[in-house]
């Protein structure tokens, strides 16, 4: 009987208070949105409540510190002297589960649309798009930001004379292993720099950069748990390239595409995950398509196989995510003005719709508190 009795309570601690999960979600201006959200979601039946929202610019993207007491958002904006984007910091309380805002620092540059920390919650490093640049921001042990102790342009483009006249930082990866990987979608290049956890500062690795096919336009990118195999998606041509990451240079070893088959217009990928068990890999797909590209990853050789497409049954899926329990996927669909939740068989990792939905104005960045 006591056997029974502390089973049937793990059941309920595991089944009750530990499948709640806070949400946070990123949105651009619009008449429908307030800035960040803060939902409360249960991972048992994929149902989501909104706790609480804050108002503060463009924060397109966010990201969470280690001990997840404080949501750093890029405010996205720009001015006529290229410095008018800016990153603030907000206090999360667990209890209440509102933010309240505690400082705002300059991105040093234009229209920063990403945003990471590093292991130590000691420093962020912030990519904006329209400058060509990222910056290095320091902060406190209470969550205030102090001025970008430093600021790495990129130089020169590549043919798409729409989209890569100049350079265009959009995202950022810091492995474990201390190497920051910078997609640089205007000049098609994956940058590669050795971060300094101690001092903030990049300084150039082995390899300073490799170049993906010209007018691929890399956008984001993900990592194998093990470090051995980095995935990017590059917006403008709609592939996915993996690379190996062996002696701390990238080599490249896949292009596959991320559009379904015959598909003829613009592609507009966006978002990469791996899934939380390691076995697939999903990218996103705007424009006309607005899918999920679905692979499975070979294990042993991190290659991907196409295993299908599933419609984000919205316009614009800028950003997608998984849920802490890897059950659920909720894609952001910007244009539709919700967030799709599906649910996600982790045998075959295909997606189901739940009927679930999350209002809310312009979606862009979901992240999980």
């Amino acid at each position: 009987m006591k056997i029974f009795l502390i089973a049937c309570c793990v059941a309920f601690m595991f089944n009750g208070f530990s499948q709640s999960h806070s949400l946070i979600v990123g949105t651009y201006d619009s008449p429908k949105s307030a800035g960040i959200y803060v939902y409360d979601f249960n991972s048992s039946d994929g149902s989501a409540k909104e706790i609480s929202h804050i108002k503060t610019s463009n924060p397109s993207y966010i990201c969470i510190s280690p001990n997840k007491e404080v949501v750093y958002a890029v405010n996205e904006n720009a001015d006529k002297n290229g410095k008018g984007g800016s990153v603030t910091s907000f206090a999360f309380d667990r209890k209440s589960g509102t933010l309240s805002q505690i400082n705002s620092q300059s991105s040093e540059g234009s229209n920063p649309c990403h945003i990471i920390t590093d292991k130590t919650g000691k420093w962020l490093i912030v990519g904006n798009y329209s400058s060509g640049n990222f910056s290095v921001l320091p902060v406190k042990g209470n969550g205030e930001l102090l001025p970008a102790s430093q600021a790495v342009q990129m130089q020169g483009k590549s043919i798409d004379s729409l989209r890569q006249n100049s350079p265009h930082v959009h995202s950022s990866l810091l492995t474990a292993k201390g190497i920051l990987y910078v997609a640089d979608l205007g000049t098609d290049k994956i940058m590669n720099y050795i971060f300094d956890e101690k001092k903030g500062i990049v300084k150039p690795s082995v390899q300073n950069f490799v170049n993906v096919v010209p007018g691929s336009g890399p956008r984001h990118m993900d990592i194998s748990a093990d470090g051995k195999y980095l995935y990017v998606v590059q917006e403008l041509s709609g592939m996915v390239t993996l690379f190996s990451t062996r002696n701390k240079t990238l080599k490249k070893l896949q292009t596959i595409s991320t559009l379904p088959a015959n598909f003829k217009g613009a592609a507009g990928s966006a978002d990469i995950h791996i899934s939380p068990d390691g076995n697939f890999l999903y990218a996103s797909n705007r424009a006309e398509s607005n899918t999920i590209a679905i692979y499975k990853i070979n294990q042993r050789k991190g290659l991907l196989s196409l295993i299908g497409h599933q419609s984000t049954l919205g316009l614009a899926p800028r950003n997608f995510n998984f849920d802490p329990s890897g059950k659920y996927l909720l894609a952001a669909n910007q244009n539709s003005d919700e967030i799709v939740i599906f649910e996600r068989n982790k045998i075959t990792g295909l997606l189901n719709d739940t009927g679930k939905r999350i209002i809310v104005g312009k979606p862009v960045c979901l992240k999980w508190l």
